[in-house]
């Protein structure tokens, strides 16, 4: 049968071949893959909160890549790797390697001439990789891992609570998150900001 996935609003699609990359072949519907990946992403959290993670580590390709492995790759093949598709979203799949090394330098800079408060290098951090959309599927939870990543290993600020809700799910709370990240897309990050610590 194989699974089928109905797709939120502002979720990316997988194609065919990333669907194939499924591992576990009992999984054919959207609420066991989500069991599934929510398993998952929970030992990766487990993992930030075993591990003291300096700034010059976080801001790599190689720890953003990483994350996303530990997060997804219990569940996909291809997590922790860069998608070789375009999607609805995100840059060019050639772009991506650039983009991520721009935004890396640009915290790095952020952080050490303290360009904005703490919070809104994380927050803006974490909008602009959802942005790239680096990977084939499961870019928005990882982009509000890694922010709140930043948020407490390097500025020891409690992590974000984007919402106090489940945002993988039809509501309010995924309402307002769209929302507010399409206001950080014309460089207006007080709403994100708002909802990530409401």
């Amino acid at each position: 049968m194989g699974l089928e996935i109905e797709y939120l609003p502002g979720q990316t699609p997988l194609d065919h071949d990333e669907l194939e990359g499924l591992k576990i072949p009992t999984i054919t519907t959207r609420g066991e893959l989500d069991e599934f990946e929510q398993q998952n992403i929970e030992h990766a959290v487990e993992w930030t909160l075993k591990n003291k993670f300096k700034a010059d580590k976080i801001l790599t390709v190689e720890f953003i890549k990483t994350l996303h492995k530990r997060m997804l790759g219990e569940v996909w093949r291809w997590a922790g790797e860069f998608r070789t598709t375009n999607k609805n979203l995100g840059v060019d799949k050639f772009e991506i390697p650039i983009e991520l090394r721009n935004l890396i330098d640009d915290t790095k800079y952020w952080i050490e001439k303290s360009v904005f408060k703490p919070d809104e290098i994380a927050i803006r951090f974490s909008h602009r990789i959802v942005k790239i959309h680096p990977f084939p599927n499961g870019n928005g939870r990882h982009s509000r891992l890694i922010g709140d990543i930043l948020a407490n290993h390097v500025f020891s600020h409690d992590v974000f609570s984007w919402g106090g809700e489940n945002l993988e799910t039809k509501g309010e709370a995924r309402a307002l998150y769209l929302q507010a990240l399409h206001e950080a897309d014309k460089n207006n990050y007080t709403k994100l900001i708002h909802f990530a610590r409401q």
